[in-house]
């Protein structure tokens, strides 16, 4: 990137961005099988599980944004106002996240192994965002890995508001916030209709 500082600070947005989303995945896969003794005995809403997953890491989520505001001042980066639209793209990333999770969650209940192919389908994931590297030098002909990968556009949103100072693309992260707020809602249905299932297959 020939940038000196820029790449760190652009390194550490993209890690620490990526750490939530791999974690929440990672420890929402086994959250409702980690606690079948609690389930089976107290009728709780199983949703609840891998939820309180993605809402723990965003905890941890928000120390690292003290990383990053170290980074930004070690590298004398200023902040623009575009900073406000700093939560709007947490938000979209929490839903994102919350919907991804309920649908792992669940299907870990009845598919064990997924786990074990959860990591490697994460690390593909890791390497096709641009989390280490930057979208914007792809060749045409690969621009597609970015196009279609909805963490390009929150990993780039966090990056135009504390590096670059630019508004993010509201449009498309508006559009993953509401298509993933769809799927929470209908996995959340879906887990209240399904629960004997859930109990059943634990």
């Amino acid at each position: 990137m020939g940038r000196g500082g820029k790449l760190r600070v652009y390194l550490v947005i993209g890690q620490v961005a990526w750490r939530w989303t791999n974690a929440s995945i990672n420890n929402s896969s086994r959250s409702i099988i980690q606690y079948t003794s609690i389930i089976q005995q107290v009728n709780l809403p199983k949703a609840i599980f891998p939820m309180t997953r993605v809402i723990s890491q965003l905890i941890n989520f928000v120390f690292g944004l003290v990383v990053v505001g170290s980074f930004l001042l070690l590298f004398s980066i200023p902040l623009h106002w575009e900073i406000v639209y700093l939560p709007f793209v947490i938000i979209v990333q929490l839903f994102f996240l919350l919907a991804i999770s309920l649908l792992v969650a669940y299907i870990s209940v009845f598919i064990r192994d997924i786990g074990n192919i959860l990591g490697h389908i994460l690390r593909i994931w890791f390497y096709a965002s641009p989390v280490i590297w930057e979208g914007s030098r792809l060749p045409d002909q690969y621009y597609w890995i970015e196009a279609f990968n909805p963490m390009s556009y929150i990993l780039n949103g966090y990056r135009d508001v504390l590096m670059y100072g630019n508004t993010p693309n509201i449009k498309i992260l508006m559009i993953i916030g509401i298509v993933s707020m769809c799927m929470i809602s209908g996995l959340i249905y879906y887990y209240n209709r399904n629960e004997h299932k859930i109990i059943k297959a634990l």
